[in-house]
This record gives C-alpha cells, sequence and structure tokens, in this order.
C-alpha cells in the first residue's frame, strides 16, 4: 500500500465530489457553488486531475452508455483517501481553532 499523500485543494474537491457519480460540468458546477465562487476550477485541471485520479484507480468512469457525458464515481479506494485527507484536515482546523481561542499557537 502507498504512503499517503496529502491531497491539493483541487484534487480534494473533484473527489468530495465524486462521492456520489458526476459528470466532468457537474463536478465544476458543484465546487463553484458550494463555495460560492470562492474556488473555481477550470476544464483543463479538471480533466488533468481526472486522468490521474482514474490512473491512481480513486475513480472509475461510472456510465459508459454516453461517450459525450463521462460519469466518474470515487472507488473505495478513493473513498479511504479521501476520508484520511479530511481527517488531516480537520487536525489543521482544530489546531487553528485553539490557538485562535487562546490568541496564539503553541
Amino acid at each position: 500500500m502507498k504512503l499517503f499523500e496529502p491531497l491539493t485543494d483541487s484534487v480534494f474537491y473533484i473527489m468530495a465530489s465524486l462521492t456520489e457519480p458526476r459528470h466532468g460540468y457537474a463536478v465544476m458546477s458543484l465546487v463553484e457553488e458550494t463555495t460560492k465562487g470562492a474556488f473555481v476550477i477550470g476544464p483543463a485541471s479538471l480533466y488533468t486531475i481526472i486522468k490521474k485520479l482514474l490512473k491512481e484507480q480513486f475513480i472509475v468512469m461510472h456510465d459508459e452508455s454516453d461517450s459525450r457525458r463521462k460519469v466518474y464515481v470515487l472507488t473505495d479506494v478513493g473513498r479511504q483517501t479521501l476520508e484520511a485527507d479530511i481527517a488531516r484536515r480537520k487536525v489543521m482546523i482544530e489546531m487553528a481553532e485553539k490557538g485562535l481561542e487562546r490568541g496564539s499557537i503553541g
């Protein structure tokens, strides 16, 4: 098994979007809507990352019936990877929140 590598924000958002089957445009729209436009993934970045996620077997094509609109979804390995990154990010947030409550970190 590979050592876990932290996900970039773009990869994180894409994988989080693919917890349910979605096509590329739906992923881009969900990220943009969820973040109220603060985070936008363009088509070139999206499809470069999708190729990488397919290669790493973090996602699979869910429905190949429409060649114009490819639908992807997380695999079990992808889900485990996303869960591990969520746990990592929670630690970061908790540390920052505690520091802000105290006035300083450390």
